[in-house]
């Protein structure tokens, strides 16, 4: 099979949506951020998808966080556009306008509380991919989906000539095996700890939340997968697991990436959304001791570390309500 080229990157960040205390978007923040990033090694960012809190944001947010990161990027990095919606009428205009926006691609999540049947996925999939001409990753996600994409739908899905990829948060590495036999796929991983164990068996790269943090080791597990390296890739790999620990296990992952990127002065203020809110003292706790145990991540200097448990108590209600659909 012919390889598929990728006009995605291979360092993606799940990008965090900074914001100020009141729950309003912090555009100088999401700037900055976002430039942050695309220095240290990442060559994608992936705005407005469940990390950025794409649930909680109004489609005129949505559309300018597309622009924001294209004009910060300036061409260093693709800018994708997350989210989507369980309507397929309103995925299929908010992609249309993120298209017009600038947007070099597409992430299109499966369906999510509606319980569409295999045949409902698969329509949803293709009528969005039918409507840009931008190149679509597919989102398998069921833990927040409430269904998976199957292998056989996602074999057919593959035969769209703009559904170019998958990002895997089933973490079935037999199966994303199985797909890249029988497709030309790209595969990117959708768990932070298994972008190493995505890259070992022919994936493309990783969606990483965790990289709001560091970006720079994925990018140092990347170009060492890329040059035959393992030992490299392994070394970085180790290092990330409590910091990968940290952020994704005990709080929602935007939750912690939030908390962590205030307490290292990287955000002006860790507020999440409603109806997320911040760790409580037992979670801050955990937490903090994970991050207690991280050595040797470039990029991350926790001499500077000063979480803030009472910046980051509670949620924000937004003056203007998102969409849910």
């Amino acid at each position: 099979m012919s390889a598929t080229s990728n006009p995605f990157g291979q360092v993606l960040v799940a990008l965090v949506t900074p914001m100020t205390a009141d729950g309003e978007v912090d555009w100088p923040g999401v700037e900055k951020h976002i430039d942050h990033l695309i220095s240290h090694g990442a060559d994608g960012i992936v705005v407005t998808g469940t990390t950025g809190e794409t649930s909680t944001l109004t489609d005129a947010e949505k559309l300018r966080l597309v622009e924001v990161g294209k004009s910060v990027s300036a061409g260093r990095a693709s800018i994708i556009t997350g989210g989507g919606s369980n309507e397929t009428a309103h995925a299929i205009e908010l992609y249309k306008a993120s298209e017009k926006a600038g947007a070099d691609g597409v992430m299109v999540v499966t369906p999510y509380y509606n319980k569409p049947t295999q045949a409902g996925v698969l329509t949803h999939f293709r009528m969005v991919a039918d409507a840009t001409d931008l190149p679509v990753i597919l989102y398998d996600i069921p833990g927040r989906a409430g269904i998976e994409i199957k292998y056989e739908t996602i074999l057919r899905a593959a035969k769209h000539p703009n559904i170019l990829a998958v990002k895997d948060a089933k973490g079935d590495l037999s199966e994303v095996s199985r797909v890249m036999n029988q497709t030309d796929l790209l595969y990117f991983a959708g768990d932070d700890a298994n972008a190493l164990p995505t890259l070992a068996i022919g994936g493309t790269g990783l969606i990483g939340v965790t990289a709001n943090i560091a970006p720079a080791p994925y990018r140092t597990i990347v170009d060492a997968v890329n040059s035959n390296d393992l030992a490299t890739a392994t070394a970085a790999h180790r290092a990330l697991e409590p910091l990968v620990r940290a952020i994704m296990t005990h709080v929602p992952g935007t939750v912690a990436a939030k908390y962590v990127l205030h307490g290292l002065g990287r955000i002006d203020s860790p507020r999440v959304r409603l109806p997320l809110v911040g760790p409580e003292d037992h979670e801050a706790a955990i937490i903090e001791d994970e991050m207690a145990l991280v050595r040797d991540i470039e990029g991350v200097d926790l001499s500077r570390f000063r979480p803030d448990r009472n910046a980051a108590a509670g949620g924000a209600l937004p003056k203007v309500a998102g969409t849910t659909r």
